[in-house]
Order: structure tokens, then C-alpha cells, then sequence
């Protein structure tokens, strides 16, 4: 679920910030990708993490 989330918000906040930095469409794809990816793997390690520590 975390995972799911992390790429959810990596990709909206990616493109938001993109797009404020006045990048073009693709450019704007470009870092919603990346920042996805990059926040969709942190949810899964997070979401490992966590799964292991309750599990004890």
C-alpha cells in the first residue's frame, strides 16, 4: 500500500515540480517518471521494513 502511495505522490510531485521549473511536456513526463520510481521504491523498502519489524 505505501508503495502504491509513494508512486502516486513521487509522480504528482514531480510533474508539479517540472512544470514549475517551466519544462515542457515531456520534460514534465520526464520527472513524474523518475520521481515515481524513486518514492514507489522507497515505499516498498518501507513497506518490507515494516512488515518485518511487526512480524518480529
Amino acid at each position: 500500500m505505501l508503495m502504491i502511495g509513494g508512486v502516486l505522490l513521487g509522480a504528482i510531485g514531480g510533474g508539479l515540480r517540472a512544470k514549475a521549473r517551466g519544462g515542457k511536456r515531456l520534460d514534465i513526463a520526464q520527472y513524474a517518471a523518475v520521481y515515481g520510481i524513486l518514492f514507489g521504491m522507497i515505499g516498498l523498502f518501507l513497506t518490507i521494513y515494516l512488515d518485518r519489524m511487526l512480524r518480529g
